[in-house]
């Protein structure tokens, strides 16, 4: 699983003398039972939440290190229960978290301890699918790849692919900007979403974008698409949908050079060769993936790419062989093309499964998630390297290489306080160096709670202000899903004082269980 620093259920408690933190649960208890009383008026008994067996299973997202019961789990059911609900909350100043399936990998769907968790799991309907405009109408509670399993009869599919399809929802999706494999090609969920519809804190209907091909005003669309739920819940999403192709085929390129297989990535792009998808995976992850689901990769190799190529035959045929080419000139030592679509499958069976060979091999793993110039890819594994012998832990690599996009995953013992306190590390030492790089430290994962102090080295305050003068426009009294992405002053005036190069806790205000 992916982890982070544990955070107490009841944050701060542990501090307070037990006087203090007595008033503070007696002050909880009755927030709580306010908030109930106020939410049965609009939600029918089995769609409000609040004791802690009920509570609990909504505590964390993906990143399940961090851990917070809600003071109250809502489930609506209808748009007019969603709205019903968020102005009660914005009424009572209650935080509300929007959450989807909870497959999130940077804590952005934690919950607030004294607000409400907004589930949206009910909202699992494809409303309509249309095959001439090639697009769909979904609600936000719908699986990515149900979406693709719905276009499939109109010969038509949804191309953003995250590794978690098959139980990521497409809320989620819009709330992170989610990739995929094939999002070099095809485009992040940005490049893929027309129209979201939903509700702002106040409980205000809105629409961002338009079925037509431009909208008027503002391009806010752009804006909520990756705002992590704190602009915006949206409840329905029209998705574009594209054909499927006629013919896939996919290369495997072994490298016996970290070198050479990043500036192989680079020259296939110069080239002027877009791949529906360009992956990479250094030699520690490729063996725990062939150990795991034996797709034939090359063990003796430093580091291996996935090259794929979809459209039509002939399409298919030229690019194969100019990335084939171009792959020989930097340097591969072997090169498969997958023969039929089995083979293909088999090919990226090991990158679909990267993350679950790890957990084969470590009690615990950290995924990381930044991204970097496709120029820089050796350079950032190199550091790894070096980064492995200072922190003393291991570390697989998979990359979306096309977009430059990382997941290291440092492999490492949670139930080890000092490993963890080493992973903290290492971690933020990626981050910052993604960003020396000309990077940034978040590609497709979202900054939620993890990489809040990473946001202070990539960004200055003034820049920091400006998106919470953002979010302000939208959400006046900062209700929706606070104390996540943007960092405060105060937080980057400590964080500096305590660079992790100091060999500081990423979060020393927090406390581990």
């Amino acid at each position: 699983m992916c982890m982070g620093r544990h955070l107490p259920l009841y944050s701060g408690l542990m501090n307070l003398p037990n006087s203090a933190a007595q008033q503070d649960l007696t002050q909880r208890a009755q927030r709580q039972a306010e908030v109930v009383e106020a939410l049965a008026t609009c939600l029918p008994a089995y769609a409000l939440l609040w004791q802690s067996e009920d509570t609990t299973p909504y505590e964390c997202d993906g990143l399940s290190a961090y851990r917070q019961r809600p003071l109250v789990v809502v489930l609506p059911e209808t748009q007019e229960q969603v709205q019903a609900v968020l102005r009660r909350c914005h009424a009572l100043d209650v935080p509300v978290v929007a959450r989807g399936a909870g497959t999130g990998l940077s804590g952005g769907a934690m919950p607030h301890r004294m607000g409400v968790t907004l589930s949206l799991a009910k909202f699992n309907k494809i409303l309509r699918v249309d095959a001439v405009s090639r697009t769909a109408v979904v609600q936000c509670g719908v699986r990515n790849l149900a979406i693709s399993e719905a276009a499939a009869p109109h010969g038509l599919y949804y191309a953003p692919d995250p590794s978690s399809q098959i139980a990521c929802t497409i809320g989620g999706n819009v709330a992170e900007n989610a990739g995929g494999v094939h999002c070099l090609k095809y485009g992040l969920t940005l490049h893929n979403i027309v129209k979201v519809r939903g509700f702002t804190m106040d409980g205000e209907a809105v629409q961002f974008g338009a079925d037509a091909l431009d909208a008027a005003g503002y391009d806010l669309l752009s804006v909520v698409i990756g705002s992590e739920g704190m602009l915006a819940v949206a409840t329905e999403i029209t998705v574009n949908l594209v054909p499927k192709p006629q013919l896939a085929r996919c290369i495997m390129a072994s490298f016996d050079d970290i070198r050479k297989a990043g500036d192989a990535v680079a020259a296939v792009i110069a080239a002027g060769i877009i791949p529906a998808g360009l992956e990479m995976m250094d030699k520690p992850m490729t063996a725990a993936v062939e150990d795991y689901v034996h797709a034939g990769y090359d063990l003796s190799a430093e580091a291996i790419l996935l090259c794929e190529s979809d459209g039509t035959p002939e399409e298919v045929e030229e690019e194969i062989g100019r990335m084939s080419a171009v792959l020989r000139q930097h340097g591969a030592a072997a090169i498969a093309v997958s023969r039929d679509e089995a083979e293909r499958l088999k090919f990226w069976s090991g990158r679909k499964n990267a993350f679950p060979a790890s957990g084969r091999i470590s009690p615990d793993y950290m995924c990381m998630d930044s991204t970097i110039p496709r120029k820089r890819l050796a350079d950032m594994l190199l550091a790894i390297q070096q980064m492995e012998k200072r922190y003393g832990l291991r570390c697989a690599n998979v990359f979306h290489a096309g977009d430059g996009n990382l997941h290291p995953l440092i492999l490492f013992d949670a139930s080890d306080a000092d490993q963890l306190h080493r992973c903290e590390l290492f971690g933020a030492d990626i981050l910052e160096t993604s960003v020396a790089m000309g990077g940034t430290v978040t590609g497709e994962h979202g900054v939620g709670i993890e990489k809040l102090n990473s946001m202070c080295v990539q960004f200055s305050g003034e820049e920091n202000e400006q998106m919470f003068g953002l979010k302000r426009a939208f959400d006046g009294k900062g209700l929706l899903n606070p104390g996540k992405v943007i960092p405060t002053p105060q937080r980057c005036a400590e964080y500096g004082k305590m660079l992790v190069r100091g060999g500081k806790l990423s979060f020393p205000e927090l406390e581990r269980f």
